[in-house]
């Protein structure tokens, strides 16, 4: 893990979010030698909506066709 002191962090502060990204490594800022904060790259999580009810659910029969027929409808009225 790469440390760096929080001046020089301050003067390359826009590199460093550069190298973060691409190298996928975390670096430390220190101050006077103590570690103060640490610089991480992001990790994308997938959208929770989308898939979330995989598996759950199991289609019986034509979900497209009409439930009712012309002629069962013909009936209501």
């Amino acid at each position: 893990m790469k440390q760096i002191a929080a001046g020089k962090f301050k003067a390359h502060c826009l590199q460093l979010k550069d190298e973060v990204q691409a190298r996928r490594e975390e670096v430390v800022i220190t101050k006077r030698g103590k570690p103060v904060a640490k610089l991480v790259p992001v990790v994308a999580d997938p959208d929770p909506i989308f898939g979330f009810m995989r598996g759950k659910i199991r289609v019986n029969g034509d979900i497209v066709a009409p439930v009712l027929s012309l002629e069962e409808w013909g009936d209501l009225g």
